[in-house]
């Protein structure tokens, strides 16, 4: 997968060598050429010097072909206008903003960007976002049996039942993250776009429920 990453900081910089680690093509975005030292010679994505949210900056970049965008300069509103013209005017799939005003991001998250608060900013978090898959364990018993995860829901689901996932994979869904806070569902909470699902499901069967909840409702029943 192509990525582009606006912001060469120490979360920015971070990001790209990780990514680039995996096998993925990046390219990093910041206004100060300068930045790009944090990248280190052995970098061998592109380095392209311009503001984030400007469309010719972004092209330059790769945008197009890209499957995925990281807003994590140093400003909100750089991050969301940038999240935003990389999610409305190019169609990238996957996008997430950093934001250091958590109090802002519920607004952000309504308009369809996920938001990571600095606070409680881990690389893991946000590459969680970037590319969504499988299931990221959070807790297993100490026999090992038993676990909560976070598991990756495909679209498809969103506008479905809870209670239609939990027929269909035979997990117990412990609780959702919506707009940045926990909640615990009922058998009519509807999924809607941007909800992390956590389930406690058993350890042999997690290889089954990556693939339900990868897929939608309707090939569950084919």
């Amino acid at each position: 997968m192509h990525i582009v990453i606006m912001g060469c900081g120490r979360v920015g910089s971070a990001l790209a060598q990780t990514l680039e680690q995996q096998g993925h093509t990046v390219a990093v975005v910041d206004q100060d050429p300068t930045a790009f030292r944090r990248l280190g010679a052995s970098f061998g994505g592109r380095r392209v010097t311009g503001v984030g949210f400007d469309q010719d900056t972004l092209r330059e970049a790769g945008i197009e072909e890209a499957g995925a965008f990281a807003a994590v300069s140093s400003g909100d509103n750089s991050n969301i206008i940038a999240a935003r013209v990389a999610r409305e005017m190019f169609g990238v799939e996957n996008v997430a903003a950093r934001i250091y005003d958590p109090k802002r991001a519920e607004v952000y998250q309504r308009l369809g960007i996920p938001t990571v608060a600095t606070v409680r900013w881990t690389a893991d978090q946000m590459l969680r976002r970037l590319l969504p898959s499988g299931a990221e364990p959070l807790w297993r018993d100490p026999s090992g049996g038993v676990q909560l995860a976070e598991v990756h829901t495909s679209a498809a689901w969103i506008g479905h039942k809870v209670s239609t996932l939990q027929e269909e994979t035979g997990v117990r869904v412990a609780f959702l993250t919506r707009l940045g806070e926990a909640t615990l569902p009922t058998s009519q909470t509807v999924l809607q776009e941007g909800d992390l699902v956590h389930v406690m499901m058993r350890t042999d069967e997690i290889e089954k429920v990556e693939a339900v909840f990868a897929q939608g409702p309707e090939e569950a029943h084919a």
